[in-house]
């Protein structure tokens, strides 16, 4: 990465049609076929008054995304982060986790949680999350519960 890109962020209301387009469109490139993995993302939650979207957008398209959700009691989810193949280790979902993270503290959320794949437990915990709860089979493919106190 040359030069930092441009985190942008809406409510699902705001997309433009190509934004929502280009971030379905890479959450099914990766979840359902890379990761062969049949199962229905739109769950219904993207579009949730609260919902917000974060995404980095390069001259390739979407490049990395993920979704914040309010789940009660001042703790908020961050899920669906999927980056795209091209771009992984070099540091974008680090920053978008980064962004989404300082966000939820800005808004006064107690704590973060997310069902996390399990080979990326570590990845996660460099962001302060600890597992806080025994791994699951989701889809066919293992998570692990996690969550991180903000203080």
């Amino acid at each position: 990465m040359d030069e930092a890109p441009t985190i942008q962020r809406a409510r699902f209301d705001e997309l433009s049609p190509r934004d929502l387009y280009d971030m379905l469109r890479l959450r099914s490139e990766v979840f359902v076929v890379e990761q062969e993995c049949v199962f229905l993302d739109l769950d219904g939650r993207d579009h949730e008054p609260s919902a917000e979207h974060l995404w980095i957008r390069d001259d390739a398209g979407v490049a990395a995304t993920l979704r914040l959700l309010e789940e009660g009691g001042g703790v908020r989810s961050i899920g669906r982060v999927v980056t795209r193949p091209d771009v992984r280790s070099n540091g974008t979902a680090a920053l978008l986790m980064a962004e989404a993270i300082s966000i939820l503290e800005a808004d006064g959320c107690t704590a973060i949680i997310i069902g996390a794949q399990a080979h990326l437990a570590d990845w996660y915990g460099r962001f302060g999350f600890v597992v806080s709860g025994p791994e699951y089979d989701e889809d066919g493919i293992m998570h692990v519960p996690m969550r991180r106190v903000n203080s």
